[in-house]
């Protein structure tokens, strides 16, 4: 009976020796590893070109079910991207092996991921929108908990579904896979451009009264001058620059732990300057300043942006369902952080406090000099990181005749150059509250609010209650508008302050 049920499943496998395309090529099977029932077959291609003879090889994937001796044969579209055709392939039941996070830890890498850049800017935008604007900090932060959870849903109704762009195809078809790349790739590309601002303006702090010149070429830049921060913070890119080059995600992992870490030594700093340094934390707060909402709503979205990696926390849990619980516990520990430094910010500089609190500080103080360490540390720790997913699919995209060596050369130098691009738009743009609120009101409100409750109505339509549906549309008028009233403002500022920058002196 089992000999017969293998002759079966070769006959039937055979049936897909012998196919032709559009350009005459017969496709033969050369190779076929069954390993249990119900399971998936590799099947290694020969393209056989008849018209010169020459041969290529070329990877596919036969997913083949023998229930009841009969075999199903389904190949993938030679057309598809790699990781779709991987992505077709992956067993339900296989899709957790690896995941062995519990929810103590699944909370750490949800907190650690959405503590960030934005905790440096909660007092200068509670300053500047009025103790009111917390109820805006504390309802993003609840907003943001529900929208992690919509996507929680969606990963469950999908096991297929690995990653924020996987929703995003489900959801709306290659459009919406597209549309949620693009906007992911913008916040990556412009949290960097934040990230190198805040090096460049901590740096100068930490060399305060340091002179370094250096003249540049004049076919280059006419000749000018680099100042000492600008020249420092080339210097520190440069050191930067091979943690591109690192395939190794351990490796990459590894800073990333080193960035959480000092995240959290930036708000300890900063509780210890208003506890023991002696600053009076007795400034006024002005109750509501509306004008400045728009703005200050950008810095506050950018605070918990992080939702295009917690597909990966979701697939890491032990007990996926206990991902909702994951993130009001996340959710809650940071936006009760936020809100904490806000105040203390606020009520300790008031007016003067600058839009990084780190460079409001004291210096005289030792926690400042180590909270502007830390604050210089964080982004170079972050480059590989926020670099990996565009990395992983540049290397993707590569032709697979290309050596390793020859991709990872390929990869650290693209990804050199746009960290160079990074630099010299840092240095030409260097209002950090305005950049990120710029990222926040452009990209990460749409990431974090719009394109999550897009995702539920369109895969859950049907099944939705009516009270549910008119909340989530709620929640995309709402961040639209949010959405297009920040970027309108923190864009009218920034090109304002360009150009008061680069008018000449009277």
């Amino acid at each position: 009976m089992l000999g017969r049920k293998k002759n079966q499943t070769k006959s039937s496998t055979s049936d897909c020796l012998h196919r032709k395309n559009a350009n005459n090529e017969v496709a033969s099977c050369c190779s076929v590893c069954l390993e249990e029932e119900n399971k998936v077959v590799a099947c290694q291609h020969v393209v056989l070109d008849n018209m010169n003879g020459t041969a290529a090889t070329d990877h596919e994937y036969l997913k083949t079910s023998t229930r009841d001796g009969d075999a199903d044969h389904l190949f993938v579209s030679s057309d598809l991207k790699l990781e779709d055709a991987d992505r077709d392939l992956v067993d339900p039941a296989a899709s957790h092996v690896k995941a062995q996070s519990s929810f103590a830890h699944s909370v750490i890498n949800m907190v650690g991921m959405l503590i960030g850049l934005g905790q440096l800017s909660t007092a200068y935008a509670l300053q500047n929108g009025g103790w009111a604007s917390a109820f805006l900090l504390v309802g993003l932060g609840v907003v943001c908990a529900y929208s992690s959870h919509l996507l929680g849903i969606c990963l469950q109704k999908n096991p297929k579904l690995m990653n924020y762009s996987d929703i995003g195809q489900h959801a709306f078809g290659a459009k919406g896979r597209v549309l949620a790349m693009s906007f992911i790739y913008m916040e990556i590309f412009m949290a960097l451009v934040s990230y190198t601002i805040s090096l460049h303006d901590n740096l100068a702090m930490a060399f305060l009264g340091t002179h370094l010149n250096l003249k540049l070429p004049a076919a280059l830049c006419s000749g000018s001058l680099l100042s000492t921060s600008q020249l420092l913070t080339v210097i520190a890119i440069f050191v930067a620059l091979p943690s591109l080059w690192l395939r190794d995600l351990s490796s990459i992992s590894f800073l990333s732990t080193g960035g959480i870490f000092m995240s959290l030594v930036i708000f300890t700093t900063v509780a210890c300057a208003t506890i023991f340094g002696g600053v009076r934390a007795n400034h006024g707060v002005p109750f509501l300043q509306f004008h400045n909402i728009p703005a200050i709503s950008g810095l506050y979205i950018f605070s918990f942006a992080g939702h295009i990696v917690f597909p990966d926390i979701y697939r890491g849990m032990k007990h996926p369902s206990n991902f909702t619980k994951v993130s009001i516990v996340s959710f809650t520990l940071v936006t009760m952080l936020y809100t904490t430094l806000a105040f203390m910010g606020a009520k300790m500089f008031g007016s003067e406090v600058n839009s990084q609190i780190t460079l409001s500080m004291p210096r005289k103080l030792i926690v400042t000099k180590i909270a502007i360490w830390a604050t210089v540390i964080t982004p170079m720790t972050k480059y590989a990181l926020e670099f990996a997913p565009f990395a992983m699919q540049l290397e993707r995209n590569l032709p697979l005749s290309m050596s390793t060596r020859t991709k990872t050369m390929v990869r650290g130098g693209i990804g050199s150059l746009l960290l160079l691009v990074i630099l010299a738009l840092a240095l030409s743009v260097p209002y950090f509250e305005f950049v990120l609120s710029l990222t926040g009101s452009l990209v990460s409100i749409g990431i974090c609010i719009i394109f999550p409750c897009a995702f539920h109505i369109k895969l859950f339509w049907s099944e939705m209650s009516k009270p549910l549906l008119i909340l989530n549309a709620i929640l995309i008028l709402v961040g639209c508008l949010l959405g297009l009233s920040g970027t309108i403002s923190s864009s009218h500022l920034l090109v304002r302050n360009l150009h008061t920058r680069g008018a000449p002196s009277p």
